[in-house]
């Protein structure tokens, strides 16, 4: 299977799956792949806990334009 055809099926994956594919790619990669060995492993388990939960539930996060324009709106005038 070539990356190509890796990447398509990657949306097709549950959360669960794409968790096992993170895992092991972790595992592959030691870890290197989060942060270059910039996080501590206290951070590294709070990234991982939040992308468990918006895996787990989708409808209580925002996109990154919507939270960036809450964000900017007070400022705008």
């Amino acid at each position: 299977m070539s990356k190509t055809e890796i990447l398509q099926e990657l949306p097709k994956l549950t959360p669960e799956e794409r968790q096992e594919v993170r895992v092991r790619l972790a595992e592959l990669d030691q870890d290197d792949w989060l942060d270059d060995g910039l996080l501590t492993d206290t951070e590294k388990a709070i990234i991982e806990e939040r992308f468990q939960d918006c895996e787990a539930n989708p409808w209580t996060s925002l996109p990154w334009e919507e939270t960036k324009a809450r964000l900017l709106a007070p400022f705008k005038r």
